[in-house]
């Protein structure tokens, strides 16, 4: 990259749990990125007419906000003239749609972008069966009541029964496996025990309790729903959980022996993170303040069957376009998809044949120091709502940035169907 990209604000939504036993939580997709991109306005001297382009990253909008972007930018106040597109990279939407913004601003076509992720995994649909889908056709084609009767006898009530619309989005087409299961992969090639698993998780927690004050909570736009309520913090936290809440859990895939449990993997939630990024012009044309730059930003392909070790294939190509070496970043984050496949790229960066044949290394990278990586939690305490995560991890490592006086940051995370993203991320304050 040679021209800057700037990073001039920052904002999220409280990460909310989607509780299936209460339906689908207060805020649409759409809603949750709305509110945070006005506040990120109210905040800056530029005015929604200084937008160039709006890209969102969202992995399930709802049929009604098919384009989400153009929908946010709308209600936002954006110019009718103002190009609006979604993005979709699975887990790292978010991060592709600040990717892209990047890329705008580096080809000169845009000098003011807003870009992110949000996703309401509440709102998931439910589906019908193939079965039930042709049933409906056959009956809504019949012209006459003789064909309509018969068909009438030969509904069945099983074809009522719905598919959770998120269960089959997370499960990988090309290997016929959930993404948990993948992460089960993981845990048997690196000999990773439950155990480690579950003392992993009882670490994301402690530390995003640790951080609530100081770093999460400078993070995040209050968003209030249409009955008045609204909600000032992510409500997965959980400040007292003890490992023996945690051992007591059943494994959900690999049962009975499994790793992956409700209690040592991601969160299913409702979110939204956006970023206003600029070119160099628009910060001196606006007198803007920014407060990091997107230094540079890998993708990477790799097996599906273990897609969580995509971060360390994507964030090695960068240290070495950037001669930069491991104690040159102050801050990673390795987005927590499931608490085995974060231990798992440990082991492999420890693992000197894996680093060999896979990362194209003369020796191994080792591991990276447990007191620069996820020190302020991640997805498995926070929530994880797949289009918004990867904008996350980039503002996170921000603002912890700025907390420790650090330089630079290195955001990354798996993508289901075998890839993976980083970002490599530095400070301008």
């Amino acid at each position: 990259m040679k021209k800057p990209v700037y990073i001039i604000d920052a904002s999220r939504t409280p990460f909310l749990k989607a509780n299936s036993k209460l339906g689908p939580g207060p805020f649409s997709a759409s809603e949750l990125a709305v509110q945070t991109g006005k506040n990120l306005l109210l905040r800056q001297e530029i005015t929604s007419s200084s937008i160039d382009e709006v890209i969102i990253g969202c992995a399930i909008p709802s049929v009604d906000e098919v384009n989400i972007a153009r929908v946010i930018s709308l209600r936002i106040g954006c110019d009718e003239k103002i190009p609006a597109w979604t993005v979709m990279r699975n887990c790292a939407s978010g991060m592709q749609a600040l990717s892209s913004a990047s890329h705008s601003i580096q080809l000169g076509r845009s000098d003011i972008v807003l870009a992110g992720g949000t996703e309401a995994l509440s709102h998931s649909p439910l589906l019908f069966s193939t079965e039930a889908t042709r049933w409906f056709a056959r009956f809504s084609s019949s012209k006459d009541i003789k064909n309509k009767l018969n068909q009438l006898f030969k509904f069945r009530p099983k074809m009522l029964m719905p598919i959770i619309g998120i269960l089959k989005g997370l499960t990988d087409s090309t290997i016929g496996l959930n993404m948990g299961q993948t992460a089960e992969n993981l845990a048997t090639r690196f000999s990773i025990s439950r155990a480690d698993a579950d003392e992993y998780s009882l670490r994301s927690h402690k530390n995003s309790s640790a951080n609530e004050k100081q770093i999460h909570s400078k993070q995040i736009t209050s968003v209030y729903s249409s009955d008045g309520s609204f909600f000032n913090s992510d409500d997965g936290i959980r400040s007292t959980l003890e490992f023996s809440n945690l051992e007591k859990l059943k494994p959900v895939f690999d049962r009975p022996d499994g790793t992956v449990t409700a209690g040592n993997s991601s969160q299913v939630s409702d979110g939204a993170c956006l970023f206003i990024l600029a070119s160099e012009k628009a910060v001196q044309k606006f007198n803007l303040k920014p407060i990091g730059t997107i230094t540079d930003e890998n993708w990477a392909g790799l097996s599906p069957a273990e897609m969580g070790l995509g971060p360390i294939h994507a964030f090695l190509p960068i240290m070495k376009r950037n001669k930069i070496n491991k104690s040159s970043i102050d801050i990673w984050e390795i987005n927590e998809a499931f608490a085995s496949q974060v231990l798992a790229c440990q082991a492999a960066l420890d693992n000197e044949d894996y680093c060999k044949t896979h990362l194209g290394l003369n020796k191994k990278f080792g591991p990276i120091d447990y007191q620069k990586l996820n020190i302020a939690g991640g997805a498995i305490s926070l929530g994880h709502p797949v289009g918004a995560s990867g904008a996350r991890i980039v503002l996170n490592a921000l603002q912890l940035l700025k907390d420790k006086k650090g330089s630079k940051a290195m955001a990354s995370i798996c993508i289901g169907g075998g890839q993976g993203g980083a970002m490599l991320i530095e400070s301008c304050q």
